[in-house]
């Protein structure tokens, strides 16, 4: 009896060996994909991180091409642009007065603004595009698109009211 416990020590003494040197070879492998998975982590970042700066500075070059085209203008004495625009509606005119009255806006905002449906708000700015406005769509990085009025037509529409907006619109709308 004594030997049967013996033997039975001896194999409970053999499996947690072999359970041991199972577990320390489980443990280097997760170590091993915890390592791996933190060099990724770290790749991403430093991407990342990079993608910002080329971000920021494309920014800039942009902001500087667009100082060395007004100047360019300048310098030759570049005429106005003149617009051609058709009629618009009563409901186009609010589209247009809502963007005319902002920087930059969304669809969702100017049906916010209106109480239309962003789909009613894209067919009224298709309509103005169609009918001669210079509106100018940009996406931002986060994919939202944004609308704005092409900068010359603005300061023309402020000194002629190009589009003949009435006061009234004018007046629902700055409520």
């Amino acid at each position: 009896m004594v030997m049967k416990i013996t033997l039975g020590n001896k194999r409970i003494k053999a499996m947690e060996e072999a359970l041991k040197s199972a577990f320390i070879v489980v443990r280097e492998e997760l170590d091993e994909h915890r390592d791996s998975i933190n060099q990724n982590t770290n790749e991403v970042q430093s991407n990342y991180e990079y993608m910002c700066k080329l971000d920021s500075k494309i920014n800039k070059l942009s902001e500087r091409v667009d100082e060395l085209t007004m100047f360019i203008r300048q310098l030759k004495g570049h005429e106005q642009k003149t617009f051609e625009v058709s009629s618009l509606t009563r409901k186009e005119q609010e589209v247009f007065l809502v963007i005319y009255m902002n920087e930059e806006v969304t669809h969702k905002y100017i049906g916010r603004r209106l109480g239309f449906t962003e789909d009613l708000v894209v067919c009224y700015i298709e309509n103005l595009i169609t009918k001669g406005v210079p509106v100018i769509k940009k996406r931002s990085s986060r994919g939202i698109s944004y609308l704005a009025l092409d900068p010359e037509f603005k300061a023309q529409q402020t000194k002629r009211n190009i589009l003949n907006i009435n006061e009234t619109i004018t007046e629902s709308i700055t409520y």
